[in-house]
């Protein structure tokens, strides 16, 4: 069995080299010719799997090591009668991790608590729904707007977007991208909604780029400058608009989500679903494949205000600025397209709040509440 691998997929030898020969190919540059003797294909989102590829191939089943599935053409692999399996949830607590990261990073620099601002939410799946969680745990008010699950459940507990964008102070953008149908999201952030947010709002997408029109973005932070823009994702990645790119409070190369813990829960998730495929016991556990963080505990023992002991916990594990500062660098260096790429296959290892074991005593016992509640494990 030949199998096409993503080359920036980590433990792949561990996952899948007992099932034949593993080649390794950077994700943009799988091309037809790679296809042509290959019985699978493993990727992540950077690879667009589509009638193109897969032609005069005889791949009988492709992965993705990711929640996103916008880059692969289902319908084909329909057609071709190809299996297919993606990695729902497997990165999802990374990406609230950097949320939370981004937003208390804003907040410090702009002299804002979080605590006190109100978080919409735009998409209540995998992300959203954990971010929610995390946030009401930390005593931060939400509101949710998922049309979807809304018109599915109810509309109780949800609100429209024009909703979160009149009472929000925070809009986080968590869907994926859809151009059809009644709840499309592309272009869902347009212009007329950008124009219409409050001053002082801070928008955060951490979803999909062309789910925001960012020349109206642009716009709108170069004119009045009166909001602020965290962004992940963008359009036309990886050539992405530098302008914009300058104009944002902190700027990085879709990497959200690029904790090895969710890497790893990616490369395991489709290890199972292969050896589904294939008729094979599934015997490696996630736990075979995960190591031990390099900081396994931090002990706090004096009272601290609630979110510089968040920060104090979550730069010890992950700090937002670096990619900031990476992406600028990397760019300036060697240009957009190779930078942004470049940022994202050479990514640093980062693991998750969930990895560090937080030991509270005296003043600081009162902050597990709020310690708990971002997602770290607490020990007395």
């Amino acid at each position: 069995m030949k199998l096409v691998v993503d080359a920036n997929i980590p433990a792949a030898e561990l996952c899948f080299g007992h099932y034949g020969t593993l080649i390794r190919v950077p994700g943009r540059e799988i091309t037809s010719a790679h296809l042509q003797d290959a019985d699978a294909l493993i990727v992540r989102s950077i690879t667009q799997v589509n009638d193109a590829l897969l032609a005069n191939s005889p791949v009988g089943f492709v992965g993705t090591c990711t929640i996103g599935t916008d880059h692969i053409d289902q319908a084909v692999l329909a057609k071709r009668d190809i299996a297919f399996a993606s990695a729902p949830g497997c990165n999802a607590e990374a990406v609230v991790d950097y949320v939370l990261s981004s937003l208390l990073t804003l907040a410090e620099r702009d002299g804002w608590l979080l605590s006190e601002r109100t978080v919409g939410i735009v998409g209540a799946g995998n992300v959203g729904s954990r971010l929610q969680a995390r946030l009401t745990a930390m005593g931060v008010a939400t509101l949710l707007c998922d049309p979807p699950r809304a018109e599915e459940e109810g509309v109780r507990g949800f609100h429209s977007l024009d909703a979160l964008i009149e009472r929000c102070d925070v809009l986080c953008l968590h869907t994926p991208l859809t151009r059809e149908g009644p709840h499309a999201s592309y272009q869902l952030l347009n212009a007329q909604r950008i124009e219409e947010l409050v001053p002082g709002c801070v928008v955060l997408n951490a979803g999909r780029g062309d789910c925001v029109d960012g020349l109206a973005l642009r716009s709108r932070l170069a004119g009045k400058g009166d909001i602020s823009a965290i962004l992940d994702v963008w359009e036309e990645e990886p050539n992405i608009d530098a302008g914009l790119r300058d104009l944002v409070s902190l700027a990085t190369p879709h990497i959200a989500g690029h904790s090895l813990d969710g890497k790893l829960r990616g490369t395991w998730m489709i290890q199972q679903a292969l050896a589904r495929h294939c008729g094979q016991p599934i015997e490696l556990t996630f736990a075979d494949i995960c190591p031990p963080p390099a900081l396994a505990s931090l002990h706090l023992q004096h009272a601290l205000p609630p979110e510089d002991a968040l920060r104090l916990c979550m730069r010890a594990v992950y700090d937002v600025r670096r990619d900031h500062d990476a992406l600028e660098r990397q760019t300036l260096q060697h240009g957009m397209r190779k930078g942004f790429d470049d940022c994202r296959a050479n990514y640093p290892l980062r693991r998750e709040f969930a990895t560090l074991n937080v030991q509270l005593s005296g003043e600081a016992i009162g902050l597990e509440g709020v310690l708990r509640g971002a997602g770290f494990s607490l020990r007395s």
